[in-house]
């Protein structure tokens, strides 16, 4: 069976986001220093729709990524940033589930990417997801609250932190209640000048 796997940006002292995250102000204050690595890199670029970029073991990772997820899960918060944000097509070029509490219609971008709207939970959203997959893996891309919802009932696989060397001192932090029994099985380490790559296999708390 496909895998389940997220893939998230980390500050050293464990935050994924900066304070006051909002549409107008995405991944919170400071929080796009996290992400530094990943703007100079050709696969990152492309799915931008930018071109040129450096081909390395960082964009090894962010063209493995692409390449394996069939679809992907993300939480309303984080849509709600990405929307007025994001280009069109899309960087994902695969189906979205958006988990909400608001029914809303589907939205039709181009690249291959469509945003169901899902209201009934993160197992219907995983379903949808694998179904749409054709095979391939899912990707539940964030927020944070998101991804300790699939973790916390033992429905992801694998997780990948993305450790920026930098400290952010305030914000979101993934495991903010999860249970210290959650077993992280490491799989992998690349290092690089700007970032460390993390891949952990979980095991249900």
């Amino acid at each position: 069976m496909s895998k389940v796997f997220a893939s998230l940006g980390m500050s050293l002292d464990g935050f994924i986001a900066g304070p006051g995250s909002a549409p107008g102000n995405p991944l919170g204050d400071g929080g796009t220093r996290i992400h530094e690595w990943v703007l100079g890199v050709e696969s990152w670029r492309e799915r931008q729709s930018i071109g040129g970029g450096q081909t390395n073991q960082d964009d090894d990772i962010v063209q493995g990524n692409f390449a394996r997820a069939g679809a992907y899960i993300m939480g309303r918060h984080m849509f709600a940033e990405g929307e007025v944000g994001w280009p069109d097509p899309p960087p994902f070029r695969a189906p979205v589930f958006v988990l909400t509490h608001t029914p809303r219609e589907a939205w039709v971008r181009q690249g291959g990417t469509t945003f169901t709207f899902v209201t009934d939970g993160i197992d219907s959203a995983l379903t949808q997801a694998r179904e749409a997959a054709g095979g391939k893996d899912v990707q539940v891309s964030g927020g944070a609250e998101t991804v300790r919802q699939f973790i916390e009932v033992g429905l992801l696989d694998e997780l990948q932190i993305h450790l920026a060397p930098l400290v952010l001192g305030a914000g979101i932090r993934l495991f903010d209640g999860v249970s210290p029994a959650l077993g992280l099985e490491p799989a992998q380490v690349v290092a690089s000048p700007r970032v460390t790559h993390l891949t952990y296999l979980l095991t249900a708390p």
